[in-house]
This record gives C-alpha cells, structure tokens and sequence, in this order.
C-alpha cells in the first residue's frame, strides 16, 4: 500500500472502526469508469463516482467493505456517501496536496524528496520511486 506524497498515512481510520484508504491513480480511473456505466445521465454522474469511489476506499477489518459501486448505492443514502466522500477527499487533499499545495505543504516536499546531505552521495543508492531518506535539519 503506498503513502502520500508527504510520506504520510496511507488510511484514515473512521469512528465505525472502518478505514478510508488512498487509492492510486488506476483505482480512481476505474471507479470512474464504473460511475459512467451506473449513470444513466450527467445528474447522476456525482452520486455515481462517489459511490463507486467508496467501494474501493472503505475497509473493514482489512478489507473492502463494497464489492462495488452499485452495493455502496443500496446501503448508503445519499447524503452518507456525500459525506463520506467528502471526508476521503479531504484526506486525500492532505496527504497528497497536489496543484493546491500551499508554500508550508511544497517546502515540505522538498525535504522529503531532495536527496540527503552527506558527502558523496548522489541518490544512487535509493529506490529511484520511492523518496530518498529525510534530511535531519543539522544536514540542511
């Protein structure tokens, strides 16, 4: 499971006991996708990608707690799952703060991705996608 740009958590952990996790670039697509075949028009097209993009974010225990979009809209109302996706994007929104990145949240990149300050090294070493180790501030 990965974590967001920030290095920060992967899951948001609810009052239920249930989780909202991150989801990657992929999963977002497809629960995109199933929202268009739900949908029967644009008014439904919201309702829809919300609902789909819950059943692959809630966990319970671990797992999914939706096999899909479509059992999401049975046992939720629509107000639950506006709520409900408005919490996970609010998550998501902070943990990987994207093109609405505040100065403090892109200083904050830069620490995590520049590489560390010891001599002779180059970021060779390190995972090309994952981010170099953080600089302790004595280093910087």
């Amino acid at each position: 499971m990965h974590s967001g740009l920030l290095g920060g958590p992967s899951q948001l952990e609810l009052e239920d006991g249930r989780h909202l996790r991150l989801l990657s670039a992929m999963e977002v697509l497809e629960a995109r996708r199933e929202a268009q075949w739900l949908a029967r028009d644009g008014l439904e097209r919201a309702l829809c990608s919300n609902a789909c993009l819950l059943a692959r974010a809630v966990l319970r225990n671990g797992r999914p707690e939706f096999r899909d979009g479509s059992q999401v809209l049975k046992q939720m109302t629509a107000e639950e799952i506006g709520a409900l996706a408005g919490r996970w994007s609010g998550f998501n929104a902070q943990v990987n703060p994207g093109l609405n990145a505040t100065d403090e949240q892109i200083d904050e990149l830069k620490n995590v991705w520049s590489t560390p300050g010891k001599s002779g090294c180059t970021g060779a070493c390190c995972d090309p996608f994952q981010p170099c180790p953080r600089k302790i501030a004595s280093e910087r």
